[in-house]
């Protein structure tokens, strides 16, 4: 599996973890459609973002769990939750960071563990 693939998966399991969070507290002022969709990712996108350039300038395996796995979730979440914060002028309620960052964990690291099991079954 190349750099690239891994990259775009995470790409798309951040969309998909906009997506859910969207479905799931939709309302009159964030409505369930593209931009309301967009404006819930592009935070957690640029947190992928700069996780896979510092993977890039650190020579960071992506394929590994540890530690490029749970340094791109760590790091896409501060930066998510903080931009939220940024442009909500406050804290994020902890069952916020809570949920954002379970989710968030099951995708970024659920992948990889099943990646790493079909890798090592096919070696």
């Amino acid at each position: 599996m190349s750099r690239a693939l891994f990259f775009l998966i995470d790409i798309i399991c951040m969309a998909l973890f906009a997506l859910l969070a969207r479905v799931a507290h939709q309302s009159d002022t964030m409505p369930l459609n593209f931009s309301g969709w967009l404006s819930t990712y592009w935070p957690f996108l640029l947190g992928i973002l700069g996780a896979w350039l510092i993977m890039s300038l650190t020579k960071m395996v992506p394929t590994r769990l540890a530690p490029a796995g749970l340094f791109v979730w760590i790091f896409t979440v501060i930066v998510g939750l903080g931009i939220w914060a940024l442009r909500h002028h406050t804290v994020p309620h902890w069952s916020f960071m809570m949920v954002a960052s379970i989710t968030s964990a099951v995708l970024l690291l659920g992948w990889r563990i099943i990646a790493t099991k079909v890798l090592q079954r096919q070696a």
